[in-house]
């Protein structure tokens, strides 16, 4: 049986092939394991994930303040709880969009 070099198969999901790599490869990935946890489009679900949050927070703190308004409700506890949770999690999410141009404007900046 001819000798097949396997390293050069990337991006599959059989775990029988990756153990077949792992044993018979003659370069190692040099990015190593791939791991589904850490990829760009997780940690971007994720992020937009808390952005819905953060509009629905607002959305429940407009919804109480109009409550409020127009008497519908005395419970000003429930009014300030919405508010200080829209405006934590609002807080949050300018703090790291801000931190996300930053590092965007620092690697657009670098000279290869």
């Amino acid at each position: 049986m001819a000798s097949v070099d396997i390293s050069k198969i990337r991006n599959v999901s059989s775990d029988v092939i990756k153990a077949a790599e792992l044993r018979h490869s003659k370069d190692r990935n040099v990015l190593g394991e791939q791991d589904e946890t850490n990829s760009f489009n997780v940690i971007l679900g994720q992020a937009m994930d808390n952005i819905n949050k953060t509009n629905g927070y607002l959305s429940d703190a407009e919804n109480e303040e109009i409550k409020w308004a127009l008497g519908q409700t005395e419970n000003t506890h429930d009014l300030a709880i919405a508010l200080q949770k829209a405006q934590t999690a609002l807080q949050y999410t300018v703090a790291i969009r801000d931190r996300a141009l930053s590092a965007y404007r620092e690697i657009t900046q670098m000279q290869i």
